[in-house]
């Protein structure tokens, strides 16, 4: 499964304290897990949270999932402790809240750097700061640097605007950080429903960040899970449209043609990268789920 391919449809928060969760976690069909340190585990729980989650981790077994560690702020009074902790065990990812820097990043790539065991390890950032979303070109590009996951609630508090069904307060952070994100070849996962119960407000969301161009969205209950694996993944249509490009193009090549027609529209070699793409990320989706 290529970097590229890999499907970030569901990305769903587990606390790092909740042993029955993290345990529930192994079976959940999600392609994403942020185990959470900070916001969802208490001040006096954050030292048993911690020991708990590097034992998890340890013990695996959760399968083709990508596994990404939330860290406390590396300016509190956890933060370090959650990083030698985490690094120990080598982990897929870490994640970072509240990044405002490319040297909030690579602040914690450098200690990563000294630890063989997370010669792999990614560095992901939470986007939930006014600051973060203006440098978020060079917090893209800096170091090990894996992915953005919105922090659309924060963010929100920040700016001081309303939530609505539309999301028109924050389209312009949201897409600043998809910019940036494409520029730099890293995946970008949008915001939490906060409804879980909502089913079609969680389908309206989702179809949303899909036509913006988010990999997948960040869930806060198992439930959303089966709304974000259908609504992110390819349709039969698409892989099927996918296709019948693909082998357009090609003819059209052999003739010596640079363009073909497919359903009455032009069909270019951009739309056969697309179209690539589209059956590469439907073959990782059935490589996991199989």
């Amino acid at each position: 499964m290529t970097t590229r391919a890999r499907p970030y449809r569901s990305v769903l928060y587990i606390p790092g304290s909740n042993a029955r969760a993290l345990d529930k976690a192994r079976s959940l069909p999600v392609d994403a897990i942020i185990f959470d340190l900070e916001d969802a585990v208490a001040a006096d729980a954050k030292a048993d949270a911690r020991a708990l989650l590097v034992a998890e981790l340890g013990a695996g077994g959760y399968g083709q999932r990508l596994q990404i560690v939330r860290l406390n702020g590396m300016s509190s009074e956890w933060g370090a402790d959650d990083l030698a902790a985490i690094s120990a065990i080598g982990p897929q990812a870490v994640l970072l809240p509240k990044a405002e820097s490319a040297a909030d990043v690579a602040q914690v790539a450098a200690q990563l750097d000294a630890v063989p065991a997370c010669a792999e390890t990614r560095i992901w950032t939470m986007m939930e700061t006014p600051r973060g979303i203006l440098n978020a070109a060079e917090i893209a590009a800096a170091p090990r640097m894996g992915g953005f996951v919105m922090g659309t609630n924060d963010l929100a508090k920040e700016l001081r605007t309303r939530f609505t069904p539309d999301r028109q307060p924050l389209v312009t952070s949201l897409q600043i950080c998809l910019l940036a994100a494409r520029a730099a070849g890293i995946a970008v996962v949008d915001g939490v429903y906060n409804a879980f119960k909502d089913e079609d407000g969680l389908r309206r969301e989702c179809e949303q960040g899909r036509d913006m161009g988010f990999d997948g969205k960040t869930l806060i209950h198992p439930a959303q899970v089966a709304v974000a694996n259908e609504i992110f993944a390819p349709s039969q249509e698409d892989i099927d449209l996918a296709r019948r490009q693909i082998v357009a193009f090609e003819a059209a090549e052999a003739e010596g043609r640079g363009v073909a027609v497919v359903d009455g529209k032009i069909v270019e070699n951009l739309h056969i990268v697309t179209a690539r793409q589209t059956l590469a990320t439907a073959e990782a989706i059935a490589a996991m789920e199989g």
